[in-house]
This record gives C-alpha cells, structure tokens and sequence, in this order.
C-alpha cells in the first residue's frame, strides 16, 4: 500500500514530461514550415550584345576576314512563390525581365524550367508557369486578405539572398504604406509595405508573411541607405497585377471582358468592359462566380482556364451569386480580333490602317520600320481634319508604341467618344538615294 502511494506521484510525473511541448516550435516556426515547400530559387540566363547583332552581319558581308562574335550570357538569381498547385508561380518583373531561360529549384531539390504568362501591367510582378506533367501537382501558398495588416506584427520574408538557397528573416511591419525614393526613376509602385526585416539581393521575388503562413506581400527591395528597412508589394496589388495578367484574353485572345478577383476569397466580379460578351450577358460588377458549365470553382487560376480552354465563339454558363439571389448565365465568346481590328481603328479615328511589314516597305520603296502605315482617311473625319494622309506612319499613340492592330484598337476602343489621343506620326520622302525623316504629334478626338 505504501509502495502504491510513493509510486503514483511518479507515474505522473512521468506522463507530464512526455506530453510537453518543443517551445522551440512557436508560431514563426510553424508559418514557416507551412510556407517554405512553396518558395522557389529562380536562375535566369539572359544573352546580350555589347552591339546590335545585325552589326555582325553587315560586317562579316563587307570584311571576309571579320571574326564573328560570340553573345555574352549574363546569368541572375530570385526567389518566387507557388501560388496554384499547376504550378503557376509569381515573382519580381524585374527578376526576369529579358530573360531567355527561366529555371526554379524547388524546396525538396526538383528543377523546373518555366515559361512567362503574356501579360503585363507595369507593376513590378511576373506570373511564371512550371514546365510539367498535366497531371504533376505542387504545393501552393495562400494570399492574406486584402488590408489584413497589423502595424508592428510579426512578419517573416523568405527567398533566396546571395543564391544561398532556402532563408528566412524575422521582423515587424514597419509600415503598411510607405513610397521610397529612387533618384532618376519613376516609382511603378506607389505604396509598398515597409518591414525591418532583412531582404538581401537575390530576395526579390519572394513572399513576406504572416503568422498564420499567408502572403501579404512580395519582396521587392532594400534601401541601401539605411538598415532595416526593407519593402514588398502589398498583397492586393499583387492579386489586382494577376487579375491584369491572367486573362482569357491574354492565354487564348478570346474575348471574355470580365476582370474578376484574385487571390484569397471569393471570385467577384470587379469591372465589366462595355460591349463585352461578359456585358451583353448580363453580368455585372459585384457578381459571385461559383461554377462554370456546372463545375465549382476552385481557384482563380482554374476559372480563367476553364474560360480560356473553350474554343472561341463557344458559350459557357457562369453560376453566378448576386445579393440573395443566384442565377446561371450564358456567355457567348469570340475571337478577340473579330472584334478589335482595322475595322474599329477605321470607324473611331478615320484611318485605314495596317501593320508595316518588309512587303510593305517594300511596296512605298522605304527602310523597313516599326509602326501602322495609313493605308487611306476617310473624308471629314478627325484624321482628315488634323491633315493626315496615305503613306504616313503612326509610331505611338498617347506614348504607347503602335505596332500591332490589336492592342491598338483596344486602347482606342477604351476611350470615350470625345476623347483625345495623341499620335507621333513619321513622314518620310525619298529622294534619290536620299531618304528625308521627321516626325511630329497630332491630336484627334475619337469618335
């Protein structure tokens, strides 16, 4: 009996010590683990000529003793974060601008190399895709609600700093906005959060978490004349630069006209673009999507391929939640350039346009150039009135550069009746071997 009372408190006792917990593995811990498997190193090979590359063959024409050179190669490091088990990943604009390859390194060691979605937004983020099986799968992160931020929360920015691999730094947020200096170069971004963690070169591109292990921003850069302050783009300008990017418009140029809602949460509808297919069905900004043809929806990234896998001029059905009420609705798609073409150009502006070719710089007896010749004007138009004529060239429109049909007559198409857009024209005279070039602005209103 005495043997049982002595022994019993040492059961317990026993008991207690196997059942504590690792105080190591604390919350910044667990956020970590959670989050690390999605973090990718990015490479990048990028071929450059100290000179323009057709140098070489003018030379090698006249000098036959002329030793071609061979491109140099310059290589780069980021880091990036897996945001759709498919492999779609995001990471730094300025990582991989230019690149010729793109590679990743996962986490457990496997190498991919990638491709870029089309698509840009002038925002400093790239939307990468991993080479793979259709039937591969990746871990994906998770996005931290648009706004949820705590001034002074414990923050963790994870990438790939000097190359060195997998790392992790621990901070605060310093800030939920701040617009850092930069002497002699236009801020692409206006508000970027601030954090005293540490982000080293090769960080780029890497998310910045929160304690629960979700992503509310990516790394974007140092300010080099201080310590401890470092920034990365806040997570709802990363959803809204997805949104820009990952189009069905941009994967297959079938017109949709809808922008819906990345990142975490529910698929609203944000903007509808008058005249659109997504118009003309009824759809209208505030709209729930909850499955497409009968399918729930997953994730942004599977809706937009849903939409973009259909052939164009198919319809599809969008369940959609509107207030209380939930309806189904038809969306006819069509080919983009069935709709935004030379035709459009020629009905807002006046001009009869199309893109300059070697033919047809040929056929005008000039250099080739970038740019929309003016085929013809129709007469008493705003073209006629501000003076154009056959032959001249539109280099740009409102400093957008004018090369391809479509993506110019969507920018005329977003303008309103009334507005006023600015085109650099290029006239150029031949005489005798003589070639005359100037270039001056006109202002038309569209009609």
């Amino acid at each position: 009996m005495y043997f049982y009372i002595l022994f019993l408190p040492f059961i317990l006792l026993t008991v207690n010590a196997a059942e504590e917990p690792d105080i190591r593995r604390d919350a910044t811990v667990v956020a970590i683990e959670k989050v690390m498997p999605t973090v990718v190193n990015i490479a990048t090979e990028t071929i450059v000529y100290s000179r323009h590359p057709l140098e070489d063959l003018i030379r090698e024409f006249y000098d036959p003793f002329y030793r071609r050179r061979t491109p140099n190669t310059l290589y780069s490091l980021g880091s990036g974060v897996i945001i759709d088990e498919d492999g779609y990943l995001i990471t730094n604009e300025h990582v991989v601008r230019s690149a010729t390859r793109i590679s990743v390194k996962l986490y457990d060691g496997r190498e991919y190399d990638c491709d870029r979605v089309v698509g840009s937004t002038g925002s400093d983020i790239a939307l990468l895709k991993i080479r793979c099986n259709s039937d591969e799968k990746f871990t994906a992160a998770r996005f931290a609600p648009d706004g949820d931020l705590l001034l002074g929360e414990t923050v963790v920015a994870l990438g790939n700093p000097f190359g060195l691999g997998g790392s992790v730094s621990k901070g605060i947020l310093s800030s939920k906005n701040r617009r850092p200096q930069r002497e002699n170069e236009p801020l692409d971004v206006a508000d970027w959060l601030q954090t005293d963690a540490a982000i080293n070169p090769g960080n780029s591109g890497g998310p910045l978490i929160n304690l629960k292990g979700e992503i509310m921003g990516i790394n974007v850069a140092v300010y080099r004349e201080a310590q401890g302050i470092g920034f990365a783009i806040p997570i709802k300008m990363v959803s809204d630069a997805i949104s820009e990017i990952f189009t069905p418009e941009n994967l297959k140029s079938v017109w949709f006209g809808a922008k819906i809602k990345s990142g975490t949460g529910q698929r609203e509808i944000l903007a509808i673009e008058p005249g659109s297919p997504a118009d003309k069905s009824g759809l209208k900004p505030g709209d729930i999507v909850t499955a497409i043809n009968g399918k729930p929806v997953s994730t942004y990234i599977s809706l937009i391929k849903e939409i973009a896998d259909k052939e164009n001029s198919s319809q599809i059905q969008l369940s959609v939640k509107r207030g209380g009420d939930r309806k189904n609705v038809n969306v006819q798609l069509i080919p983009e350039k069935s709709f935004f073409n030379e035709k459009l150009i020629q009905e807002r502006l006046g001009i009869l346009v199309e893109v300059i070719g070697e033919n047809v710089s040929e056929d005008v007896g000039l250099p080739p150039q970038n740019g929309l010749l003016i085929k013809s004007v129709v007469e008493n138009s705003p073209a006629a009135k501000a003076g154009l004529t056959r032959g001249l060239i539109i280099k740009s429109i409102d400093q957008q550069p004018a090369t391809d049909i479509l993506k110019t007559a969507k920018y005329i198409y977003s303008k309103k009746k009334g507005d006023t857009v600015v085109l650099r024209i290029l006239a150029q005279r031949k005489q005798g071997y003589l070639i005359e070039v100037r270039t001056f602005d006109v202002k038309l209103n569209v009609n």
